[in-house]
């Protein structure tokens, strides 16, 4: 099998775009009916939700006082249309940091988890975004483990980063497959 991979010279919103597009191509070709997409504002899934229709959407934001404080970085117009199209937003912590990070913070260190988050981003930020939301997804029941997905996740703001996997749960982490890249930028 011959599969392209859409190479960005720089990671960033700028990236979001094209993604989505490529993304569209490749989930008409597989058949894929599930995309999960890290966002932290809800604008990236409002885009996807905007040029990508006809599939089940999960919108995946920080959990709430990931900046400090008590607040979720969502906003509130993206919420709306999300929640008017019964797009799920989850919120919930990561699951390649979760305690392990609060425990690094606190006392040093670093845990088995955030080793694993280390060596994702030796391909990029948004390919350990990727991994990362899907278990969160598949933990909350909101993606099948059965079939694949495709995930979209970047490095800030927008989306620069395209994979087709089969989810796993935090669980069984070790079963979740990396089937193919779409797109990601040049590390």
């Amino acid at each position: 099998m011959e599969k392209k991979i859409n190479y960005f010279e720089n990671p960033g919103a700028e990236n979001t775009d094209k993604v989505i597009e490529l993304v569209k191509e490749r989930k008409e070709e597989l058949g894929i009916e599930n995309i999960v997409v890290a966002s932290v504002s809800g604008r990236s899934s409002v885009k996807v939700l905007e040029n990508i229709p006809d599939t089940k959407i999960v919108s995946i934001t920080h959990h709430s006082g990931f900046k400090g404080g008590d607040d979720l970085e969502l906003e509130e117009e993206y919420v709306k249309k999300l929640e008017n199209a019964n797009v799920p937003i989850y919120v919930g912590s990561h699951s390649l940091s979760g305690v392990g990070r609060g425990i690094s913070n606190k006392f040093g260190g670093i845990t088995p988890v955030e080793i694993i988050a280390g060596t994702l981003r030796l391909f990029s930020q948004g390919v350990k975004v990727c991994v990362e939301i899907s278990i969160m997804a598949a933990d909350a029941g909101l993606i099948p483990t059965d079939k694949e997905v495709i995930a979209i996740g970047g490095s800030a703001k927008g989306v620069d980063t395209a994979v087709v996997l089969k989810p796993a749960h935090m669980g069984n982490f070790f079963d979740l497959r990396i089937n193919e890249i779409i797109a990601m930028p040049r590390p």
